[in-house]
């Protein structure tokens, strides 16, 4: 019952702020939600006690769905550790998340419906992570979808905002179609669509081919590649990525639940889910790597440059991602799950945080026209400083525990493309330290560049805004040191019972200058910008100039929106407009409906004229008649 009550109770959420919230109000829309959501998060906690950290497992039977010839599954909740995991990480941002929202939309008129989106959500997602079967993932994968676009776009008079929504509704649906191929080619292969099924019978098809266009590919690489395609539009991986930092358009609460813990983590999480499959894989697992170490350096690098707050977090976002894809791929599960939780935390915070700026500036988000905040919001400067301990790897903050071990894994791994990770994971962490505290003095230090009367009235947000806060800022301390043990330790073993493979690395005998060179890329990243932003006002400016074609491609994001409207958009506009103008209404409209009723109308103009109202014209017309009937009638009866 616990675990119904756990998926469920965010659904119940949704239907009562969705259908009533208008006759129960706003207060209580608020409440039943944030409350039901909240209780859900500690359910989760119980089940991380008793599955995680108590060596177990359970699968639960909610009801029979599909049984038809060969298919057949049911509606089934598969708890293990990395299901535990999930569900605290996705119920205990969500609960912070709607607290959080009470404050920072208390101006917004239409809080039901935005607390019902955030529950569908929430919903959605735990869907998905205690799926036991690839049809039930895809159900909660599409409902995430779903959900995301109704809160990209919560506010649908902003022509940005629903541009945003339905450009990451379709890129998303590129990867779907990606992922639902890998689920027809898992099915055709397996004759399943349960995971322990599928994990149970893979090996024996190790050696098994697929031809296409006249080649014999080997079939578990190809249903791998599928679904990691799924996972790139999920996780916004290179090539797939261009949606997210257009997200932002949403209202904040949405980005930190989003791209913090939900959303974004389900690529990871489907990769993770089926390490059994792609450890017959290699090829596979060389371009998760591949692509995960690229994305983490190219991310990296447009947040370098980036003016919007929220849009900095979201390419970090990207990049943190690249980090635990590339760890998945050298196949260290573990740490990449390890990450997956930390970042939770630390993101979470930095996003809320930067609503909370964001609150206090009166919705400005340009972080040039900020600056000495933090005497005037000492709470939300010290989170998110907090928040950048941890994403740039400051002992003991989480993600010191988690992004190192997850380079150590890199340089251990023999794997194809382990090396190129580990270099883009240190060369990462560098641009990462750059940009994060780039954030911090800009936002929070030096004089201010705001106007005076927004300066001047920024104040902190009330209580239900800064606990959220207080309570992630805990989390981005205390995860890693405390997880640090049970995650990738040496407690890994029993901790993750089987639920991923643990790669245990041998950390000890890493050179001293390879353990440390995460630590001196952060150091390096953090002084470089202290030089920069609080030493230098003036050098980022000259520096942009100095190198302006770079600080143009980095601004402009590499110009993959430009590429991407070239090849893609552009080609799908014009053969639309041409199938419409030349195929709908030209031809199919014009031979068609269109054109016979134009047809009628002629005639009927015509015959209309007859009408004149003279007597002789219809004399006329009746000897007319009348010698037609008659020449009609001596014709047929002459038998001609």
């Amino acid at each position: 019952m616990i675990y119904k009550a756990i998926v469920f109770l965010p659904l119940i959420g949704f239907l009562i702020a969705g259908l009533f919230g208008r006759k129960i109000g706003d207060r209580a829309s608020q409440l039943i939600t944030a409350g039901l959501v909240t209780v859900g998060a500690i359910l989760s906690w119980k089940v991380f006690g008793n599955i995680a950290m108590g060596g177990g497992k359970d699968s639960v039977h909610v009801l029979d769905w599909v049984n038809s010839g060969t298919l057949h599954f049911a509606w089934a909740f598969k708890i293990d550790t990395l299901t535990a995991v999930m569900l605290v990480v996705v119920n205990s941002v969500s609960a912070l998340v709607h607290w959080y929202s009470m404050g920072y939309m208390h101006e917004d008129p239409d809080k039901p419906r935005f607390f019902a989106y955030l529950s569908l959500f929430t919903f959605a997602m735990l869907m998905l992570v205690t799926s036991d079967n690839l049809v039930q993932m895809f159900f909660g994968w599409e409902g995430v979808g779903l959900a995301s676009y109704l809160l990209i776009g919560f506010w649908f008079k902003k022509p940005s905002a629903t541009a945003a929504a339905i450009k990451a509704f379709v890129v998303n649906r590129v990867g779907d179609f990606g992922f639902a191929l890998g689920i027809y080619g898992v099915f055709a292969l397996t004759g399943s669509v349960m995971f322990d099924d599928i994990f149970a019978n893979i090996g024996q098809f190790q050696h098994a081919t697929i031809t296409f266009l006249g080649h014999d590919w080997n079939a578990i690489t190809v249903v791998c590649v599928l679904l990691f395609i799924g996972a790139m539009g999920k996780s916004a991986q290179l090539g797939l990525h261009t949606w997210l930092p257009d997200a932002m358009e949403g209202p904040t609460p949405v980005s930190a639940l989003i791209h913090a813990a939900t959303m974004v983590t389900a690529g990871v999480f489907l990769v993770a889910r089926f390490s059994p499959v792609f450890a017959f894989s290699a090829d596979a697992l060389h371009m998760v790597t591949i692509i995960g170490a690229s994305t983490a350096f190219f991310a990296a690098t447009i947040g370098l440059v980036q003016n919007d707050i929220k849009r900095v977090i979201a390419y970090s976002t990207c990049s943190q991602l690249g980090y635990m894809f590339f760890a998945l791929g050298v196949q260290a599960y573990d740490a990449a799950i390890f990450h997956l939780f930390t970042h939770a935390f630390f993101k979470a915070l930095l996003f809320l945080g930067a609503g909370s700026v964001i609150h206090a500036m009166h919705h400005e988000q340009d972080m040039r026209k900020m600056g000495g905040l933090w005497k005037k919001i000492p709470f939300t400067m010290a989170v998110m400083v907090i928040g950048n301990l941890a994403i740039t790897g400051v002992y003991p903050f989480a993600g010191y525990f988690s992004k190192d071990t997850i380079i150590e894994a890199a340089y251990l791994s023999d794997a194809a493309g382990s090396q190129y990770a580990f270099v883009m994971g240190v060369a990462a962490a560098f641009l990462t330290s750059f940009y994060s505290w780039r954030l911090a003095f800009m936002t929070f230090f030096g004089e201010t560049r705001a106007d005076h009367h927004t300066f001047d009235h920024a104040h902190e947000g009330p209580w239900v805004m800064r606990i959220p806060l207080a309570v992630l800022a805990f989390g981005a301390i205390a995860a890693g040191f405390l997880g640090h043990h049970y995650f990738v330790g040496e407690g890994a073993s029993t901790f993750w019972n089987h639920a991923v493979v643990v790669h245990g690395g041998e950390e000890e005998h890493i050179p001293f200058a390879i353990k440390e060179s995460p630590f001196v890329a952060m150091l390096l990243g953090l002084l470089l910008a202290a030089w920069f932003y609080l030493r230098k006002t003036d050098l980022p400016k000259r520096t942009a100039e100095t190198w302006e074609v770079l600080y143009d491609f980095l601004l402009n994001k590499w110009y993959f929106d430009e590429l991407y409207d070239f090849l893609f958009v552009r080609p799908a506009f014009w053969i639309g407009r041409f199938l419409w103008k030349r195929g709908d209404e030209q031809t199919i409209d014009g031979y068609g409906p269109n054109g016979i009723a134009s047809a009628v109308a002629t005639i009927a103009a015509r015959a209309r004229k007859l009408q004149s109202g003279y007597v002789y014209h219809y004399a006329f017309a009746m000897i007319i008649g009348l010698a037609a009937f008659v020449t009609w009638f001596m014709a047929h009866g002459a038998g001609l």
